[in-house]
């Protein structure tokens, strides 16, 4: 996957207590790893984003399942303006690629946060873009599963421009902790309701611990 990044890219990988030996694999084919000793998907995702230093970020699963290769175009549609934040929307791709529980899981979420914030998405998928410092500003502070949906109702809430993009989704390799079986896919949607709960412009505690 690794050797699918954008020629020129800095990628970044979190270690986030992996005994399989993938952080050593990583920095042999020359990403940078950061080690984050806080247990969620969260404090791994943040993790990254602090140790970023170029004006546009990108984040994107490390499991196969999509293409980094698509993140350049997505990036240049953020540095043209068109959108603020840019989320891949997920398009299988074969059987298994997204089990039904996790898409299930998905569609609730969607529903939800368009109740919430007015936003027409289909997808909160990890596949995303937008510039650093702007995330910064929103003073993310959940380090579980919320995380990723936190992003997207603080970027609402602060007025910017969420839009989607379709991308190809793939089976993943391995077994997702938070998505792959439905008690995960459980915790993940508990963790996003409290999020969901936020009122427009709180700043709450950092939730943190496994999240799955």
């Amino acid at each position: 996957m690794l050797g699918r990044v954008p020629p020129g890219w800095r990628a970044i990988v979190v270690d986030n207590g992996s005994t399989d030996g993938s952080a050593d694999i990583a920095r042999s084919l020359g990403a940078t790893v950061v080690r984050e000793t806080r247990r969620g998907f969260g404090a791994a995702c943040h993790a990254g984003l602090l140790a970023a230093r170029a004006e546009l970020v990108c984040f994107c699963d490390c499991d196969a399942s999509m293409d980094p290769g698509l993140l350049a175009p997505m990036a240049e549609r953020v540095a043209a303006g068109e959108a603020d934040l840019l989320l891949g929307r997920r398009r299988p791709q074969g059987r298994g690629a997204w089990p039904a529980h996790a898409r299930a899981g998905n569609i609730a979420l969607a529903r939800m946060l368009r109740r919430r914030t007015g936003l027409r998405l289909h997808d909160l998928g990890p596949m995303r873009v937008a510039r650093r410092e702007a995330l910064l500003g929103l003073d993310l502070n959940d380090r579980r599963s919320g995380y990723p949906l936190q992003m997207v109702v603080r970027a609402a809430d602060a007025g910017w421009k969420v839009a989607e993009t379709d991308v190809p989704y793939l089976p993943r390799s391995g077994k997702s902790k938070v998505t792959g079986t439905w008690r995960g896919t459980w915790h993940a949607v508990r963790d996003m309701r409290r999020v969901l709960a936020e009122p427009p412009g709180a700043r709450t505690a950092p939730t943190e611990g496994i999240s799955a």
